[in-house]
């Protein structure tokens, strides 16, 4: 959420903020509820210092034993009007506030204005495609045939869209998850969270999911509950409406699995693992300075590069345009993973600062080292996405024989295991 004050003496930098972000947003009808709100406010401020003058005259006339049954009144008149006045405010702030729930983040100095995905700029890239002497196949193909996933199988369990890892596929996948929670844990320093699945409407507020993306979510309607996106949804909202007393940066790292319905999405390619209903992460989530979040924000990115390298992925880095970002992302970076089998890169990971965005929406804040007591700046970065993950492990590993060679890395996760093969 902006701060209203930003909004209320910056309103046209404001403006061309959300237009680079596509945004239909009109903020002059927040301006016009904040002008009403604060005229009703003093207006109900005035006539309490009156109520209170009158009521020491009360007692002034008491003690002399003159009638006060008019005066009383009158009391109770202003009494009145400040409880009507009380009842304005908190509905012009019940639509004010809705109104700011629906107004994104406004782009960072350095992020490049674009309409959409096209006016994104690659900062770099790591690693050459791999060149094969046969037609590479997708990991749809590879995995079959391996007895690595059972989509048919999972189709008619839970319908289209949810994946079913079997044998050495699962083996995989858990693998893969203990293999960047060590790394997360142990070389770049993050706390292992295990957060709750399902969570409020207030923390999927708090982080920007609700109101604008109610639609992409499974809804458990009977608790008013909601299956997590993301673990960034409950590990950001670890110290919602609190003050945090502990030193910044937080780091925190947390495996999950994460739900979204992904309406609209009809036309896209949804096949295999690339587009799925639920999938596994493992996400990254700061809370840091206001004057250190850009930094902490490469420092990011760089964790989520290690990963890869690590596992002698070729990808590619994106700053995203301000059209392209996230509803909550003031700086956003997505790092892409080359599929030869699909002869293109796909998005594995958004590392975003928010900066206070979500912290104002959470109330979450800290006291800063002078004594005063501000919001908080969030981060977070897929740390990685295991559906694009395996696809790109898969398609890059495959061999002319049809087996699939693992990266180093894996294997001691895999009981040493160097490649996968057909199944006995």
């Amino acid at each position: 959420m902006l701060d209203i004050k930003l909004i209320r003496e910056n309103p046209d930098f404001v403006r061309d903020g959300l237009a680079t972000r596509n945004s239909p947003v009109d903020i002059a009808e927040v301006l016009a509820l904040d002008e009403r709100r604060r005229a009703a406010i003093t207006e109900a401020d005035q006539l309490k210092n009156t109520r209170n003058d009158v009521s020491r005259q009360i007692g002034v006339l008491k003690k002399a034993g003159q009638d006060t049954s008019e005066i009383q009144r009158q009391t109770r008149e202003i009494g009145e009007k400040i409880a009507a006045l009380d009842n304005a405010v908190r509905e012009i702030e019940a639509q004010q506030e809705k109104l700011m729930l629906a107004i994104p983040n406004l782009p960072h100095a350095s992020v490049p204005r674009g309409r959409d995905a096209a006016d994104n700029v690659v900062v770099r890239q790591w690693g050459q495609p791999r060149q094969f002497d046969f037609a590479p196949q997708d990991h749809v193909a590879i995995g079959e045939r391996l007895g690595l996933f059972d989509f048919d199988r999972a189709a008619r369990i839970a319908g289209a869209g949810f994946p079913l890892f079997t044998g050495p596929g699962a083996r995989l996948e858990r693998a893969l998850i203990q293999f960047m929670l060590d790394m997360h844990t142990t070389r770049h320093g993050y706390t292992e969270i295990a957060p709750p699945h399902l969570v409020t409407t207030a923390a999927m507020t708090g982080t920007g999911q609700l109101p604008k993306m109610a639609d992409d979510m499974y809804h458990a309607s009977r608790d008013d509950l909601w299956l997590i996106p993301t673990a960034e949804v409950p590990v950001t909202n670890l110290y919602r409406d609190e003050i945090i007393r502990a030193p910044l940066p937080l780091k925190y790292v947390a495996y999950t699995p994460c739900f979204r319905r992904e309406a609209g999405s009809a036309g896209k390619e949804t096949r295999g693992l690339i587009r799925v209903h639920q999938f596994d992460k493992v996400e990254l989530v700061k809370f840091v300075p206001p004057e250190t979040s850009y930094d902490e924000l490469e420092a990011l990115v760089r964790d989520v590069e290690h990963v890869l390298q690590t596992l002698e992925l070729p990808y590619r880095v994106l700053q995203l345009c301000s059209g392209d970002m996230s509803f909550a992302a003031a700086k956003c970076y997505d790092i892409e993973l080359w599929a030869p089998g699909h002869n293109g890169w796909l998005e594995d990971s958004s590392c975003s600062n928010f900066e206070a965005f979500q912290a104002r929406r959470a109330n979450i804040r800290w006291k800063n080292a002078h004594g005063k007591t501000e919001f908080v700046h969030t981060l977070n970065g897929s740390g990685l996405a295991l559906s694009r993950l395996y696809v790109a492990l898969l398609e890059n590993g495959q061999q002319a024989d049809g087996s699939v060679v693992l990266p180093a890395a894996i294997r001691p996760y895999m009981g040493g295991l160097e490649r996968l093969g057909p199944p006995a």
